[in-house]
Order: C-alpha cells, then structure tokens, then sequence
C-alpha cells in the first residue's frame, strides 16, 4: 500500500523534519512537498530531504491561481505520477499531525479498523498555547498537550476536518478538506466513515468540511492541530501569512478562538518512540541537521526584527495579555450553534 501525505509550506523548516518523521512512523511511504518564497532556507531543507530519497520537493513560487497558494499546489499536485500511483492520500498542513488510536496507531492499523471505507474523515482536536511565551526547538507534539474538550458546540472551526480517501478515481483532484472533482458516476460506490467509526450521510461524499459538533469525534483517529504554538512562534506565523487567505493577516481573534488549555490529551507520544528514531535518522546527515539549525536561528532573529515593528509589537503585546481560552458557557454555547444548524441544515440540502 502506498499513501501519500501531501504538504504546502513557507518559512517552516524549524518544524518540517518532526513531522516528516511522525508521519513516517505513522506508516505514510510518499511525501508531496510545495515550498513557496522562503527565507529561512525550507526550500534548501527539502532539496536536501529529496536528494536523500525522503520526499518530492516541488516549488510553488507563482503565479498563483484565484484560490491561492495552496489551491494552486494541489492543482499541480493533481498532475504528478506520485499522487498518480498513490493507494490513499491525505492533504496536511505543517501544523496538523495524524493521531490515530487503534492498534499499533499506524495508518494499516485505522485501515484495517474500517474496512469498507473509501473516505475517512480526520477533525481537527485544537492544541492551545499551554502557556508557551518563548519558542523552543523541541518536539511540538511532546511539547503542546493541552487542548480543547473532546466536546465542543462552539466555535464550528474546531471540527474541521481533512480527508483521508482511497485513490481509486472517484475523486480526481485534492482538496484543502476534502476531494475535489468527483466522477459523478463513481459516486454511489463511495464510503465516508468518520474519525469515530461512524457511516457518514450520502451528503458528505460532495459537500461539508466540517463534522458533527456537541459530539466526540475522535474514536479512532483524530487530527492534532497546533495552530498557535508558543506566543513568539504565532507572531512569526501572523508574518508568514495565511496558508489559504494569504491577504488576512492573522490577529489576536484567531489566536482567542484557538487557544483552548482545558484538557490534556497526550495520546500522540505513543509513536514518539518511533518518530525519535527517525528524527534520529534524518538528523544523522550533517547537511540535514546543519539546515534545521540555521531555520532555528533564522527564527529567533526574524522574531527580533518583527519586534521592532508595527503591528508585529502590539499583537505580541495582545497575546500576552490575551489568556487562555475558556469553553463557552454551554448555554451561551447552544444558543450560537443552534443559528449554526439552521446554517448547515441549509447547506445539506
């Protein structure tokens, strides 16, 4: 079985090298990487991963179509003999590790679990800032385990979801969430499965990028999704931009919606032994641990300019004032989604 992760991004490479080691001990054989407009060397960090057979580097430097950067990468990626030759796929962003909770917690293991399914429905669990002010270079999953409730109402984000599906031509291109452009006449054949087990409605096999929430979706796998960090590692990322939305620059509203330290959730250090080891293995290349030292440094200093700037300076200032986030009184929570639903049961039909 080959299953390809595929990956977009910029200024990251203080990170890439966790989680190309994770994801290898989760079981994926394929890495699709786009780099685009980097300045902390992660172009020079994949050229060095490619060379040494770990992944496929391609540039994605423009011109960019209308979705954006990583609209225009999946694009392409749709055209390669990788994703060609590839049994599952699973579009992810740097920040979104794949935590799985059956058997041996590889990607064979959620497989065999679900049988029949040609679509499986990762959500998003959101890891808050555990109170991090300074960025460190250690493992983020080791590091970051406080997390937002298994249950949620509120805010809809928080059940996102990426798609892991079959590569068997009902769906001809990725998408961000989902698959894109499906065969209308191979669709009845499809199967959605949520990351809990549970059959999904026919709906889901052309719409929705979100799951059920006010319930626990995370049974047998889930997404952990680390979209904050420390303090000092989001104002680095409110300067790299939006992966997505590249014009929006990020602010303290996404960082308040996001920062949930309610819970401890450290499920995802059963494969640290495994993702040490290849971390281990990737390092032992000279040039590949001298790339992933500059990136460290690169972010340090970058971080030091940015503080002598407007509006860097005062969102840092933002942030620390801000706190961690509280759930949602459950009344207040309920009211908010029921306005969701009417929303969702409007888009369903």
């Amino acid at each position: 079985m080959r299953a390809l992760a595929i990956l977009t991004v910029r200024n990251e490479a203080a990170f890439l090298l966790e989680w190309l080691a994770h994801h290898q001990a989760v079981g994926f054989t394929d890495f699709l990487v786009f780099s685009n407009d980097c300045t902390d060397g992660t172009d020079a960090l994949l050229d060095r991963l490619a060379a040494l057979g770990h992944l496929v580097h391609l540039r994605n430097d423009g011109p960019y179509d209308k979705g954006g950067i990583q609209f225009t990468a999946l694009k392409a990626a749709a055209k390669t003999v990788l994703l060609q030759q590839a049994d599952w796929i699973l579009p992810l962003d740097v920040d979104e590790f794949v935590n799985i909770h059956v058997g041996d917690r590889t990607l064979p293991a959620l497989l065999a679990a679900l049988p029949e399914a040609t679509a499986i429905t990762l959500t998003w669990r959101l890891f808050g800032s555990a109170g991090k002010v300074r960025y460190a270079d250690a493992p983020v999953t080791e590091t970051f385990t406080r997390c937002a409730p298994k249950v949620l109402y509120w805010p809809w984000r928080a059940a996102m979801f990426k798609t892991l599906y079959r590569n068997d031509g009902t769906y001809r291109k990725p998408g961000v969430h989902r698959p894109r452009d499906p065969d209308c006449d191979a669709l009845d054949t499809a199967r959605w499965y949520d990351g809990h087990g549970r059959a999904l409605p026919d709906f889901f096999r052309t719409k929705r990028i979100f799951s059920t929430y006010g319930r626990d979706n995370y049974g047998l796998a889930q997404i952990n999704h680390y979209p904050l960090g420390a303090v000092e590692s989001y104002v680095l990322k409110a300067d790299r931009g939006r992966a997505v939305h590249s014009d929006d620059m990020l602010d303290a509203d996404y960082w308040i919606e996001r920062n949930f330290n309610t819970d401890v959730d450290d499920t995802i250090t059963g494969l640290s032994p495994a993702m040490r080891a290849n971390l281990a293995a990737l390092k032992a290349d000279p040039e590949v641990a001298r790339l992933h030292e500059a990136a460290v440094a690169w972010r340090k200093s970058r971080f030091d300019e940015l503080m002598l700037q407007e509006p860097f300076r005062a969102l840092f200032g933002r942030l620390l004032l801000a706190g961690p986030t509280r759930p949602v009184p459950l009344a207040a929570a309920q009211f908010m989604s029921a306005y969701a639903r009417r929303s969702r049961r409007a888009e369903d039909e």
